[in-house]
């Protein structure tokens, strides 16, 4: 297992942070996995969620200050759900179900943790590579409004802007499916053949099958996927053994929502959390693959400018991987076949492009090249010549077929880094236990015990429409690459990184599986709130959260009612008070009282309106999110 940050160091205070936000928990997570040290420190800021330093051993440490808003100046209290509420979230994970929802998941906290990390590192890299630079920000808030990128694009587009949400849109089925015998499963195809043979087979009429497709395929996009009643009354009808025969003869992938216990009794889940979300390959012959890439100088402000990465990924995980390392000032390069990729042309528009699609795309050169003809193979290793990374996010096996796996570029390129943002965990079909179904995020939810894991303690039937996932995974997999180009900074050699939604899904549940599998506690656990619940008002919702004792006294007090820690008895009366003033009016009497709240983000149109977010976002054809770094 290569460690592949061994001989670095992260100073912090991890043992005084605040446990409801699981930062701290996550980043030494994700620490000890790379086999960086770990060294506690006193010192901590009342205001950021947590601070610490990151150092290599050629470089002075990077303060890593992580912060709660996007407006550091703002002092109101922070928690993982509160977040959620404040920047959307819950809004687009409660589409499918017309509720407003928490994930149910330290989401935003472990988002934060890997954009902090990643942040350390690639400041490190400049500091390589002759910039200036020894400190490096990033906010929980703009972790979160990264996290639903594409949402807000989709929401706030030029021509015909999306309206999805709770209270909008009309509440049905959706995926997930159940069996006769209460078997909760998701379904997955990517083409309208097996959609159409399979629900033919199962006795749905073909108008029934072809009206819901669109919905079906295109819920990554829209966190929503309303279904035909017809649909579920007939699958329903049947157990989940004969569907998935009929799945096995039709060409669908059926997986059942299984748990995280379930997902620790597999053979490779141990080694795969040991492990970390990503798989490093290192160069080990004699010198090397040293090259006079392996040392370019930083062409501008940003830590990995000079870099050249060339991209060829579809959807959201590969594409805002490319992103992020864009955003850090590399030069994408993105490949695109003849004609441009086809989801330029999804609605809502925003000056003749998908605004969801430039939304991931807009920093990249395109380059179309027909990458399945030998020519455009030619064409590929010559960008690679040249380049420091090649990303593709191809199924398994793809890359072999194409003459583009690592073997074939890293002889080009020696100080290449070749980087694979997987669904499940290896680009070779042949050695890929779940090759036969597609890594989707919906699927890998299913598989990895996240859907139930959210279906259990958000209220639902299974897992969440939102791209939890792809988004989750994104951010891994430019961490892997960033984290090699540090390596390769260090030690002159290449390296293959391999990342996967598994993985992502295995970083999520860290904590979990370090229950399950009985090994001591490193951070202090959060537990229960006391009263964490969204509340209906006079004009709008409010979030409340009370993790302990000494807040919900100052709810009380402020409220001027007795509240017991027994809530069951005050519930009726809190739903009735918060009623008598606006949501925005509560907030800021609980914000001077020091309870955590905050007005639940209905319609993200509104984002850009909220002044403690806008340094996040700019204004345009349709609203984007602003780098959630800031380097000094």
């Amino acid at each position: 297992m290569n460690r592949a940050l061994t001989g670095c160091v992260i100073t912090g205070p991890f043992e005084h942070h605040a446990p409801e936000l699981a930062i701290a928990s996550s980043l030494l997570y994700q620490s000890a996995a790379l086999g960086i040290k770990i060294e506690p420190s006193e010192s901590s800021s009342e205001n950021a969620a947590l601070s610490f330093e990151f150092k290599t051993p050629h470089t002075t440490p990077i303060i890593c200050d992580v912060g709660k808003w996007s407006d550091a100046s703002r002092q109101a209290l922070a928690t993982e759900n509160i977040m959620q509420a404040a920047c959307g979230l819950m809004s687009v994970h409660g589409r499918a179900s017309g509720k407003y929802r928490p994930l149910g998941l330290n989401y935003v906290s472990t988002l934060t943790a890997a954009l902090a990390l990643l942040g350390g590192v690639a400041a490190s890299i400049g500091q390589l590579r002759g910039l200036s630079v020894g400190h490096s920000s990033v906010s929980m808030a703009s972790a979160a409004l990264l996290s639903l990128g594409q949402y807000i694009a989709g929401a706030t587009a030029s021509e015909s802007p999306e309206a999805l949400f709770p209270g909008t849109i009309s509440h049905g089925h959706h995926p997930p499916f159940v069996s006769l015998d209460g078997v909760f499963f998701e379904l997955e195809t990517l083409n309208a053949g097996p959609w159409q043979k399979f629900w033919t087979e199962i006795g749905v009429s073909s108008t029934a099958a072809g009206k819901a497709w669109p919905a079906f395929l295109l819920r990554y996009a829209t966190a929503i996927s309303p279904l035909p009643s017809e649909l579920s009354r007939a699958i329903s009808n049947l157990t989940y053994y004969c569907i998935s025969q009929i799945c096995s003869r039709t060409g669908m992938s059926i997986c059942p929502l299984r748990s995280v216990d379930d997902r620790a009794k597999d053979d490779d889940c141990q080694h795969v959390w040991h492990q970390g979300p990503w798989e490093f390959v290192f160069e080990t012959s004699p010198g090397g693959r040293a090259s006079s890439r392996a040392s370019t100088r930083v062409t501008g402000d940003l830590p990995l400018s000079g870099f050249t990465i060339i991209e060829s990924c579809r959807r959201i995980q590969g594409p805002l991987a490319g992103h992020l390392l864009a955003l850090l000032g590399a030069t994408v390069i993105r490949v695109e076949p003849p004609g441009g990729d086809p989801l330029r042309g999804m609605p809502p528009m925003a000056e003749g492009c998908s605004a969801r699609f430039d939304a991931l795309n807009h920093l990249k050169t395109i380059r179309e090249v027909d990458i399945k003809s030998p020519a455009g193979q030619a064409e590929i290793k010559e960008l690679v010549r040249h380049a420091d990374v090649f990303l593709h996010n191809w199924a398994p096996g793809k890359a072999v077929l194409l003459n583009l796996d690592d073997e074939d570029l890293t002889s080009i390129n020696r100080s290449l880094i070749y980087a694979y943002a997987a669904g499940w965990a290896t680009d070779r079909a042949a050695h890929c236990p779940l090759s036969s179904m597609p890594g989707t995020d919906f699927m890998t939810q299913a598989y990895s015990g996240i859907a139930k894991k959210v279906a259990e303690t958000s209220g639902t039937h299974g897992g969440s429409l939102f791209t939890v996932l792809d988004v989750l995974g994104g951010v891994v997999a430019a961490q892997g690459i960033t984290i090699a180009l540090l390596n390769r900074c260090l030690n002159n050699v290449g390296a293959k990184v391999t990342s996967s939604l598994m993985g992502a899904a295995t970083l999520l549940c860290a904590d979990d599986f370090h229950d399950v599998y009985n090994l001591p506690a490193t951070t202090r656990k959060t537990s229960k709130s006391i009263i964490d619940k969204i509340y209906d008002t006079k004009q709008g919702k409010i979030a409340v959260e009370c993790c302990d004792t000494a807040t919900l006294i100052r709810l009380a007090e402020v409220l001027e009612i007795a509240i017991g820690t027994e809530t069951a008895d005050s519930e009726d009366n809190l739903e009735v008070l918060f009623l008598s003033r606006t949501a925005t009016a509560w907030a800021e009497v609980l914000e001077e009282a020091r309870v955590p709240c905050a007005v639940v983000i209905e319609n993200l149109a509104d984002l850009q309106n909220i002044a403690y977010l806008k340094a996040s976002l700019s204004p345009g054809s349709y609203t984007s999110v602003n780098s959630p770094w800031s380097f000094r």
